[in-house]
């Protein structure tokens, strides 16, 4: 039998809140937190714009020396855990802490560190080069610190997705509770990777808007759109099983009820030009739910405003829900917090539970040219109220890795 499998923690630091109910009130107000680069000097660059973390100071989360020996992506999913974690009320005196875990990955990891100890080999020699070099810039380092602070012993891993990164982390999360493995898992991604080479990296490669205008910079589904803006940040949300919560009178945010994925199996970076892919994954989810598709009332898109991914995304919506695409509601959260990379997924996954708790559907906002090739109601500029019970939330990564995940709205 499978068990069932609730969200009953968040935690958040994004472009527009440190905490998931400010990121949340920033969502319903629209907010955009994009803004000229101020984390590096970008006067040779192609691109100028970001989606930066504000007023964040390491030092009021970290002793002076730890902050050092981490480096920010690390830093960011750790403050998104301890959140998670103080919300969800779990401890070792209700919890048997080896039955619970921590997926929790990134896309890039740690390119701060990667950069600056770059700088010291070219510059000083291999002799000047950090012993914490290592420690601070491989990817599972995140779940590792994470367990390590909190006192997590159960199953610890990372995934590496690039962008659809904390989708999986989620999903596979998901699994681990759904067939026994363990109880509780922390789950999410994060990740800090403006800077010169992940700035020039993905402006190269053509992904990265070259806009100068904030307001229409992060444009999901507008036909003016010309690649996505880069941000940073991390999710973390608290899976657990249904009785363990309820044993315990934990507060049960979300259900989660579906996940799906696939592969494109096409192409390094650009994704099946049908969405046939993406249309796959959420397929997968629908079924592991269990619904129809009719039942979805709304999808927080991967809409990362580049040009091919959300004429295909939209391609895969309506292979997915087919006469229910017309109908139901789609929006990206990107053009409020950029593209979080491996931090995506999990922030709107948050999104996706405060909209069911709610009854409010985020908007896409900066939209004002409708695009032909992207005909889905995207809830422009105004979020929305409505009564749903099942939202999906998308990530797609390069490599052509696509997972979907399907929540559910709790009633007792």
């Amino acid at each position: 039998m499978k068990r069932r499998v609730v969200v009953t923690g968040m935690g958040a630091i994004t472009p527009i809140g440190n905490n998931v109910e400010e990121f949340w009130k920033g969502i319903k107000e629209g907010v955009c937190g994009i803004a000229p680069i101020t984390l590096f000097d970008t006067s040779n660059q192609k691109a100028n714009l970001a989606a930066e973390i504000k007023n964040y100071n390491p030092q009021e989360h970290f002793e002076l020396k730890s902050a050092k020996r981490l480096d920010r992506f690390c830093q960011l999913a750790m403050v998104s855990a301890r959140e998670a974690f103080k919300d969800s009320g779990i401890s070792k005196e209700n919890t048997d802490m080896t039955r619970v875990g921590v997926i929790v990955g990134s896309g890039m990891g740690g390119l701060t560190t990667i950069e600056e100890q770059n700088k010291n080999l070219i510059e000083k020699g291999p002799s000047r080069l950090s012993p914490m070099y290592i420690p601070m810039s491989i990817v599972n380092i995140a779940a590792g610190n994470i367990a390590i602070d909190l006192g997590i012993k159960g199953e610890s891993f990372c995934i590496v997705t690039a962008c659809a990164t904390s989708t999986h982390s989620i999903g596979e999360s998901f699994r681990l509770i759904r067939h026994g493995y363990q109880d509780v898992v922390l789950a999410g991604g994060a990740e800090s990777a403006i800077t010169p080479t992940g700035i020039a990296g993905f402006a190269n490669l053509k992904a990265l808007s070259q806009a100068t205008d904030p307001k229409r910079a992060s444009i999901p589904f507008d036909k003016e759109r010309d690649g996505f803006i880069m941000g940073e940040g991390a999710g973390v949300l608290v899976l657990e099983e249904l009785e363990h919560a309820l044993k315990r009178n934990a507060k049960i945010y979300a259900e989660v009820v579906g996940y799906g994925v696939s592969s494109d199996a096409y192409h390094i970076t650009a994704p099946s030009p049908d969405g046939e892919g993406g249309a796959r994954a959420m397929v997968n989810a629908i079924k592991d739910a269990d619904i129809e598709p009719e039942q979805i009332d709304y999808i927080n898109a991967h809409g990362t405003s580049t040009p091919l991914n959300d004429k295909t995304e939209t391609m895969a919506i309506k292979t997915a829900l087919g006469e229910h695409s017309k109908k139901v509601m789609v929006s990206s959260t990107k053009g409020n917090t950029g593209h979080l990379l491996g931090g995506a997924g999990a922030v709107e996954a948050i999104a996706c539970v405060k909209a069911l708790q709610e009854g409010y559907v985020p908007a896409t906002i900066g939209y004002k040219e409708k695009d032909e090739d992207c005909d889905l109601d995207v809830v422009p500029n105004e979020g929305r109220k409505a009564n749903i019970h099942y939202a999906m939330s998308n990530s797609l990564g390069f490599g052509g890795h696509n997972s979907s995940i399907i929540l559910k709205k709790w009633e007792e």
